[in-house]
């Protein structure tokens, strides 16, 4: 088989990447630069869609270059990012004003309205309803903003608007649509009905046309091939969202293994033959393999860790930078030289949200006269898994019982103490694959499946993931993080219920 290469544009809420795949799996480029995010209010997470369009230029050039490729050796192009959030086209299908991150939590006091009466929606979308989901922030707009809402011509997700950056096509992928409270799920159209739910109805008809994620998209226009190096003409298929993408690159395909995403986002998820009841709390949205995709998420993973270690270590940072080395090689020492029985401290990971009480907080419980610095920072590391297991227990609840294996992904990956943390937070083995970039992956798959190259995501799987390392439960460490994670759950539900007063006496000093 002739040597063929792929290119990812995989845009998530922390970091952007651009990422080259041969056929084979092989990771052969990968350039990576911050998603610069404004926040121009407390709670207001955005992007500034003109500099994203530079900076994701800027950066496939550097990965061609990297790859030692020209633009006409890459066969096709695929995008992947975040879900949820809000891209918008004005009337003349021209990019408007910001685009909002997944991370935006503006409209918090709608979703819970909304959220309160989703049974009226449930059987129709299978979603319950989150805070950064788009008809949310929309109706968000609509109420607070309404010339930015009267603007729109085009509603896109995230990895739909970089295909329209790149084909000049306006177009939206099932997945994506069907993670965001869009669609009919079983139909898989859209329902004006979820959008007089919403009292956004005049939206509807600013819809794109729905597309498969292995579907071309479009080519490449000359002007994004003047801003990006690719070659006018190429191939450009639908792509996917990133817990897609991610699930699909580490080999999960069905419910004997679940897929956990430790990035901005807490992502745990599983394809299945049935979608989650609504009692459950959990998501519903479709898989491009043709199942169902169970969700259960939140904003409280890793990219709390980042923001904790800004907060409590500064000096050991720039030391650290100062003497040529990262923070995270420091603390991947310190990891694997303390256990369990470190800390006895808690550590709830809602910088960002809560997967509990909506009004929730981060907080750290437990903090004594004696408490150091070190048990604060496994506390953040050990919080976070805590948190990822609050979401797969309510899976393991729905499925029945423990997967076989947990592929896991993100930027929490990096870290092979922390991975074994998890592991032994969960009690279920961990296992990871080659490639580091897994969006990327996902799209490379994609594209191979678009272009003919594999018959489906299935065989793309087979030809293209390899796991490269396991990580066992270790049986000392599930006892004691058993005990920990009862306490932290404990907790958890007593304080459920109280943060709304808390938060009404932060806005009353506020004024």
């Amino acid at each position: 088989m002739e040597q063929q290469y792929f290119l990812t544009i995989d845009n998530g809420g922390t970091n952007t990447k651009v990422v080259i795949f041969d056929q084979a799996g092989t990771q052969v480029a990968a350039q990576a630069f911050p998603t610069r995010g404004l926040e121009p209010h407390a709670g207001f997470h955005e992007i500034d869609l003109a500099q994203l369009y530079q900076d994701l230029g800027t950066n496939t050039k550097k990965a061609l270059a990297e790859a030692g490729l020209t633009g006409d050796q890459i066969s096709g192009v695929a995008t992947v990012g975040h879900g949820k959030g809000l891209y918008t086209l004005d009337k003349n299908l021209k990019p408007l004003r910001n685009g909002i991150l997944s991370a935006d939590s503006r409209a918090t006091e709608l979703a819970e309205e909304f959220e309160g009466r989703v049974s009226e929606i449930f059987p129709i979308s299978h979603q319950h309803v989150m805070p950064s989901q788009a008809p949310v922030i929309l109706r968000w707009l609509k109420d607070n903003d309404p010339s930015w809402y009267q603007e729109i011509g085009a509603v896109l997700s995230n990895k739909d608007f970089i295909g329209y950056l790149l084909t000049n096509e306006v177009k939206q992928e099932l997945g994506d649509a069907s993670g965001n409270n869009f669609l009919n799920l079983p139909e898989k159209r859209y329902d004006q009905r979820l959008f007089d739910f919403f009292g956004i109805e005049e939206v509807f008809d600013c819809m794109p046309t729905l597309m498969r994620a292995t579907e071309q998209r479009g080519i490449i226009t000359p002007a994004a091939a003047t801003v990006t190096g690719l070659a006018a003409g190429t191939p450009v298929f639908g792509g996917m969202f990133d817990i897609d993408a991610c699930s699909i690159a580490t080999g999960v395909l069905d419910d004997s293994m679940f897929s956990i995403i430790a990035g901005t986002w807490n992502m745990n998820i599983f394809p299945s033959e049935t979608m989650a009841s609504e009692e459950t709390g959990l998501m519903n949205s479709i898989f491009p393999t043709g199942k169902w995709l169970v969700e259960a998420s939140s904003p409280t993973s890793a990219g709390n860790l980042a923001i904790m270690l800004k907060m409590l270590m500064t000096s050991e940072i720039d030391n650290a930078k100062a003497d040529g080395h990262s923070i995270y090689d420091d603390l991947e020492v310190f990891l694997q030289t303390t256990d369990a029985r470190f800390s006895k401290v808690l550590f709830f990971p809602f910088l960002y949200g809560s997967n509990a009480d909506p009004d929730a907080e981060g907080t750290f419980i437990g903090i004594r006269s004696n408490t150091t610095k070190s048990e604060l920072i496994r506390a953040v590391y050990e919080g976070i898994a805590f948190a990822h297991r609050y979401h797969v227990d309510k899976l393991l609840a729905v499925r029945g019982q423990k997967p076989t294996v947990v592929r896991m992904s993100g930027g929490g990956t990096n870290s092979k103490q922390w991975v074994q943390i998890f592991a032994n937070i969960l009690g279920i083995p961990v296992e990871l694959v080659s490639a580091t970039e897994l969006g990327g992956l996902g799209g490379a798959m994609v594209s191979a499946v678009g272009l003919g190259v594999y018959p489906d995501l299935n065989a793309a799987v087979d030809q293209m993931v390899t796991v490269s390392a396991r990580f066992e439960p270790q049986e000392e460490q599930v006892a004691i993080y058993d005990q920990k994670y009862q306490s932290y759950v404990t907790m958890l539900e007593a304080l459920n219920g109280s943060w709304r007063q808390f938060k009404s006496m932060q806005e009353r000093i506020d004024l």
